[in-house]
């Protein structure tokens, strides 16, 4: 069965025949369910969301809805078995479907796709063509889908202005001109969309007519809004006006054996990577390539350059993109093999800060962490050394990303995390001062200090919006959630319902971007294990929770809430040691808890072990993301464990 609700909302069986859902308020019931994405919505908030005065029976009301949907959704459910799709869940009801069948989350996945990859315009395409008319279309006196179809309208929109793009980028486009006409007549105040059409126009031989174009824009944007074309507007007419290259198709910057500038475009890919988003992804590959290229030129220091310019603030402890950091690592070891112990010690310096921030720790083997450390340290002295402070600050973010060799470590990194602040605030370098601030976040939020962590949340907030740091505000966003979590757990504070919504609105805001796969997988399950466990209760156990990197160590207390103790067991022996990163321990209270739960003094003790020096820390605080409360507590269980043993 899938669901669909880019237009009218209707649910088709899979042979395409439509399920007959009931009046108008049992579709709205499903729709605003399939707004929620999979999470539980309380049944006090349904009734709020389908009456504007709720009549006295009202949840008696719903629930027949529900009982009603079930039957539409599942016929074939035999009597007194739980139902699969529409579920009970706490104190509402939530709708298991996977992504792929529901029209809306379709399309929202292609368009993430299509953010970060060229080749997914197909499924975007088919994406766009599945609206039917406005979303949640026959729901219409609804405050909640006003506000679902505002969004995905914008979704739309912005989906309809990327795919033009990649089709100009890729040499298509000049069959454009007559739909981004359209478009920019209905949604005139689309900067964007008009640089689009004047871009079609060009490639279709109108040079003249992609001038008119900008400036009917220009002329609008001054007279009814006061205000003068953006910058990317004004260089489109510049370019089209000098007959720029950058008009031109994207084509693949290197081949083998041709020198074309390889330090210009590691320095543009430095730039791009700052701006975050899209422009982070394609940064990412552009420098691949200029280190490549620079390789096959054989000037060694040309190399060097080309590898250390790529001094990009990085503050997770798994790369987003594994291959090809080991691929840039290996370029900068064999660059330093070339140069030698004698080489310059400003080109040295970079090479080994990059060896260090390329090899985030959660990827290695045990060799590879004491060559990434070592090369640490080696960059750090050469760059005191030398007295360069902006290279100072690029060898510490290699030294923070290092610094994950054991659990207990925060108050070393809030150390790295302040020296690195001071040196950015003092020599204009803010991006670097954005790194200091959430370094310093992180570690305050590791030592439970959350007015320390929501002062320097502010601050990077604040710093973010001169830089243009479009991740910053989601970080924050999660350590705001983390810090309701933990509030939850006192007298008082707020429920785990609420703390849960603002994990969900966290995570909704980081798939969002394309910046950091590194860290998006798992996080979510992760962090609603911790509330959960702060609250006394089982792990969830929804089978559509991605637990991404996290599973080895999750998947014994999720066997454990099945009552499935043997299988908790065997999972729990066979969980391995938590690598050394951001989570470690959070990882290793995980499997101290289920040590505890199932009488195992072998591994509690091993990780009482592990855990005694972080005992005055937060497990999960090390990522300002997540909390599963205090360290302390689990490595009192595993002792009291192993002691009995």
């Amino acid at each position: 069965m899938r669901i669909d609700v880019l237009g009218a909302v209707r649910a088709l069986r899979d042979d395409g025949t439509p399920v007959d859902l009931g009046g108008p308020r049992h579709r709205e019931v499903l729709a605003r369910l399939v707004a929620a994405g999979g999470r539980m919505v309380s049944t006090d908030t349904l009734v709020d969301d389908l009456w504007a005065e709720p009549p006295v029976r009202a949840v008696g009301a719903l629930r027949t809805f529900v009982a009603a949907l079930r039957r539409a959704i599942e016929p074939d459910r035999p009597p007194r078995t739980p139902p699969r799709v529409l579920v009970t869940e706490g104190p509402g009801y939530a709708l298991r479907l996977p992504r792929a069948q529901v029209d809306a989350h379709r399309f929202e996945d292609a368009l993430a796709r299509a953010r970060r990859t060229p080749d997914a315009l197909a499924d975007l395409d088919a994406a766009l063509a599945a609206w039917r008319g406005p979303a949640y279309a026959d729901v219409t006196g609804s405050l909640w889908a006003r506000r679902e179809r505002a969004r995905l309208e914008e979704l739309r929109l912005e989906g309809l202005e990327l795919r033009a793009r990649l089709l100009l980028d890729s040499g298509s486009g000049a069959e454009l001109v007559a739909e981004l006409g359209a478009h920019v007549t209905e949604h005139p105040w689309r900067e964007p969309a008009w640089g689009l059409l004047a871009r079609a126009l060009h490639r279709a031989g109108r040079q003249a007519d992609a001038l008119a174009t900008l400036r009917r824009a220009r002329t609008m944007l001054v007279e009814q809004l006061g205000l003068d074309p953006g910058a990317d507007l004004q260089r489109l007419e510049a370019d089209i006006l000098q007959g720029a290259t950058t008009l031109q198709p994207a084509r693949t910057v290197w081949t083998a054996g041709v020198r074309l500038g390889p330090r210009t475009t590691v320095e543009l890919a430095r730039t791009l990577a700052l701006a975050g988003g899209d422009a982070l992804v394609h940064s990412r590959r552009d420098r691949l390539a200029a280190v490549q290229a620079a390789e096959r030129t054989g000037d060694i220091a040309l190399t060097a350059r080309v590898i250390g310019a790529y001094d990009v603030p990085a503050l997770w402890s798994r790369a987003d993109d594994p291959e090809q950091s080991r691929a840039v690592v290996a370029a900068a070891e064999r660059t330093l093999t070339a140069l030698g112990a004698d080489g310059p010690a400003e080109l040295r310096a970079r090479l080994l800060a990059t060896v260090a921030v390329e090899s985030r720790s959660a990827d290695l083997s045990g060799t590879e962490r004491e060559r990434a450390g070592r090369a640490a340290r080696e960059a750090e002295a050469l760059a005191r050394e030398l007295g360069d402070p902006a290279l100072l600050v690029f060898a510490l973010n290699g030294v923070f990303l290092q610094s994950f060799t054991r659990p207990g470590l925060a108050v070393a990194r809030d150390a790295t995390g302040a020296e690195i602040l001071g040196l950015a605030t003092r020599h204009e370098l803010p991006n670097f001062a954005v790194l200091g601030l959430l370094i310093r976040l992180q570690s305050a939020s590791a030592l439970g200090d959350l007015d320390a962590a929501t002062a320097h949340a502010r601050a990077a907030e604040r710093l973010a919006v001169s830089t243009e740091a479009s991740l910053v505000p989601v970080l924050t966003g999660w350590f705001r959630a983390r810090a309701t979590a933990a509030r939850s757990a006192e007298p008082g504070g707020p429920t785990a319902a609420t703390a849960a919504a603002r994990y969900r609105a966290a995570e909704d805001a980081l798939a969002g971007t394309a910046s950091m796969p590194g860290l998006h997988r798992g996080l979510f399950a992760l962090a609603l294990l911790g509330l959960r466990l702060l609250h006394g209760r089982p792990a969830p156990t929804d089978p559509a929770l991605d637990w991404g990197p996290y599973r080895p160590w999750a998947q014994p207390l999720v066997l454990l809430a099945r009552d499935r103790v043997e299988e908790a067991r065997a999972a729990l022996s066979a969980a391995p040691e938590p690598p050394f990163d951001h989570m470690q321990e959070a990882l290793w209270c995980l499997t101290a808890h289920a040590a505890a739960r199932l009488g195992e003094p072998v591994i509690a003790a091993r990780a009482a072990t592990a855990l005694r020096p972080a005992r005055a820390e937060h497990a999960g605080g090390a990522s300002g993301m997540l909390t599963l409360g205090p360290v302390a507590r689990y490595l009192t269980a595993a002792e009291a464990c192993a002691d009995r043993g």
